[in-house]
């Protein structure tokens, strides 16, 4: 992990712009309601998008829940009461501050301005040219508002989540009381987030609805710092596990003047991105705020009670966008290199993560004796990971569309599959190819994929 002496800029090939359009051409990432001109930062995700993304979300599941005995899971309510916000402080403070340039009629984010390009000039920031006309700050609610029934008034005012959080403290009561947990426990949470962004951007960087990965970590208050370094620590190497370059992930606490309300600590897990080092993960000690806002405002209370003990848990809370954990990986795994005086792209993802793990491919498309052999195979490997077939255009045309979708492997039938049983298994990363039984094909598979994977470089 990077430390004293870090970089300062990217290191490799990617673009947020290369990586646009690789999402696009290769079916990951589209703009929405593309053929109406879209909708500012607004995406749909594609096939390769979809399993990429379900990839994500199992690995997080897999730490989180899965491999844990300390963990819950929970799916709660897009729409809650809207008094949750209220006591949760959202509706008096979410707000982030906003300048309006009355020259270029563009609006800012009055804190990233140093961050933002001027409406006139491109290479200058707002308020740097002499053209520039800027408001005075103002501060602009977040949360995006909506009307539950059938009148439209201020009694039926409510609003999408801006985060997956108060789902989970409001069902705090329900949880102890139905399950086998007591602190130290999580209760984990994926789920859909909507935030009214003044300025959204950088592809999937900043969005207005996203996916949250939220888990709350309930533990005895004296024990707070102590579980706020571990879980510090646990994320980091989460994301280097899958193979995040140590070289580009860094810890940065928070200061005094960058804690919300609720956070006595904060430290966020940042990725070099191709836009500089930003936040890739929020790891926060939350105190007992939630739950004493949410006790005072409803009338539960909202405390352990134990054998000979009886507080209010310090929350631990680690928070990551599922889009955002997407883009790194995509940026971390981009690369360009020439083989053969070709140029080649590539998505060197950790195989977990890879949206198709394995292509079979017939070396001739239309000879009947190798797709009797290679509709076997493939038909029996989709069953236990995610494969494609692809008969279509030459061979090597065929492994680049497949290096540009990250597929780790491909596995190709051949004439000399036809006479003594073997095929050709291609290893993306290293273009290494080896003879293999096609009847051990699977087998050799499921166990790479359990093996320790590591980045380039």
């Amino acid at each position: 992990m990077s430390a004293p002496g870090q970089l300062e800029q990217f290191e490799g090939d990617a673009t947020i712009e290369k990586v646009a359009s690789l999402c696009r051409r290769r079916g990951f990432v589209f703009p929405t309601s593309d053929i109406y001109g879209g909708l500012g930062s607004s995406f749909d995700f594609g096939h390769y998008g979809v399993l990429l993304t379900q990839n994500i979300k199992g690995e997080w599941q897999r730490s989180m829940i899965q491999e844990r005995d300390d963990m819950v899971a929970i799916d709660s309510a897009v729409i809650l009461n809207p008094q949750v916000w209220v006591a949760s402080g959202h509706v008096a403070g979410f707000s982030d501050p906003m300048i309006d340039c009355r020259t270029c009629k563009l609006r800012f984010r009055a804190d990233h301005l140093g961050q933002s390009a001027c409406g006139k000039r491109p290479s200058k920031h707002p308020g740097e040219h002499s053209e520039c006309d800027l408001t005075e700050p103002r501060h602009f609610n977040l949360m995006f508002e909506t009307h539950v029934g059938a009148v439209r008034d201020d009694a039926s005012v409510a609003y999408l989540r801006p985060e997956t959080a108060q789902g989970i403290f409001v069902n705090f009561k329900d949880v102890t009381s139905s399950l086998r947990v007591k602190p130290p426990f999580g209760i984990a949470q994926i789920g859909k987030s909507f935030r009214n962004e003044i300025t959204p951007g950088n592809f999937l960087f900043r969005v207005r609805e996203f996916e949250q990965m939220e888990m709350e970590y309930f533990v005895p208050p004296a024990e707070a710092d102590e579980w706020h370094r571990y879980w510090i620590e646990q994320r980091v190497n989460w994301h280097l596990n899958l193979g995040v370059r140590p070289s580009h992930l860094r810890v940065r606490a928070h200061d005094a003047s960058e804690l919300s309300h609720y956070s006595s600590a904060t430290s966020d897990i940042e990725y070099l991105f191709p836009i500089g080092w930003q936040e890739l993960e929020g790891v926060a000690n939350r105190g007992d705020y939630d739950l004493r806002q949410h006790s005072e405002a409803s009338g539960t209370k909202l405390e352990w009670i134990g054998h000979e003990e009886r507080y209010v848990p310090y929350v631990i809370e680690p928070a990551i966008g599922v889009g955002r954990a997407f883009l790194t990986f995509l940026c971390d795994a981009y690369d360009e290199e020439v083989v053969a005086e070709r140029p080649r792209t590539l998505l060197r993802l950790h195989p977990r993560l890879a949206p198709v793990k394995v292509a079979v491919l017939p070396l001739i498309g239309r000879d009947a004796a190798m797709v009797e052999k290679a509709r076997p195979l493939y038909e029996d490997l989709r069953r236990s990971m995610s494969a494609e077939y692809d008969d279509t255009a030459a061979i090597g045309k065929r492994y680049r569309r497949q290096d540009e979708i990250g597929t780790p492997w491909a596995l190709t039938i051949d004439e000399q599959t036809l006479a003594d049983g073997t095929i050709t298994l291609r290893d993306r990363d290293t273009l290494q190819q080896e003879r293999i039984p096609l009847d051990g094909a699977k087998q050799l598979l499921q166990d790479r994929l359990e093996q320790p994977w590591h980045p380039r470089g």
